[in-house]
C-alpha cells in the first residue's frame, strides 16, 4: 500500500513516468472488469480509457489510508454501469444483436463458455459482485465498499449468483446435479 501512496503522490506531481507506471499496473485489472461487465472488447477498451482520465482526474480525492485498487474498481464498475444502462436505452443494431443476446448456434459443454454465458444471464448487480470477489479477489468487505452496500447484502449477492449458475450450468447438462459446487465465502 506505501508503494500505492507513493505512486499516487507521483501521479498528482505530474511525473510522466508515474502516470504511465500507474496505467501499467492496473491496465489489466481493470480492462478485464469492464470486459466482463460489458462483454464486448471494443465496449471494454473505450470504458478502461474512461476509468483512468476520471481516476487521474480524481485522484486527489482518494483516501490515502484505503487501498488503491477497491478504489478503482468502484469506479471502473460505476463506469460501466453507465455503459449498460445507456445500452438498454439504445436500440442494437441487427449484425450485434446476437452477440448481446448470447445466441450460439451450436451449443458447447466447455464449462468456460457455459458459464460465461450464465453469468450473462445474471442480474447485473449479482453478476458485478460475484466479478468482484471471483475474478478480481475482492474480499466481502472490500465488495461492500466498492458496491457501497452492507457485507450482508454482497454475502446473499454471491449465494444468490452461485446458486443461479449452478442450476444454470445443470439445466445445459454441463454439470450433474451433484458435480458441480461452486466456494461460499
Amino acid at each position: 500500500m506505501d508503494d500505492e501512496c507513493e505512486l499516487a503522490r507521483r501521479c498528482l506531481a505530474g511525473e510522466p513516468d508515474a502516470v504511465r507506471a500507474f496505467v501499467d499496473q492496473f491496465h489489466a485489472l481493470v480492462f478485464s472488469l469492464c470486459f466482463r461487465m460489458l462483454g464486448h472488447r471494443h465496449d471494454a477498451e473505450d470504458a478502461t480509457q474512461d476509468v483512468f482520465v476520471r481516476a487521474f482526474r480524481h485522484l486527489d480525492h482518494w483516501d490515502a489510508t484505503r487501498p488503491l485498487r477497491p478504489w478503482l474498481l468502484t469506479i471502473a464498475a460505476n463506469r460501466c454501469r453507465t455503459r449498460l444502462a445507456k445500452r438498454t436505452k439504445t436500440p442494437v443494431a441487427m449484425e450485434h444483436a446476437h452477440e448481446i443476446a448470447g445466441d450460439n448456434p451450436t451449443r458447447s459443454n466447455d464449462l468456460a463458455e457455459e458459464l460465461q454465458r450464465g453469468l450473462g444471464e445474471l442480474r447485473e448487480d449479482y453478476r458485478i459482485c460475484f466479478l468482484l470477489f471471483y475474478e478480481q479477489q475482492l474480499s466481502v468487505q472490500e465488495v461492500a465498499t466498492t458496491l457501497d452496500c452492507p457485507e450482508g447484502t454482497v454475502k446473499t449477492w454471491l449465494y444468490r449468483a452461485r446458486k443461479f449458475l449452478a442450476e444454470y450450468l445443470r439445466q445445459r447438462g454441463v454439470v450433474t446435479p451433484d458435480g458441480y459446487e461452486l466456494h461460499t465465502p
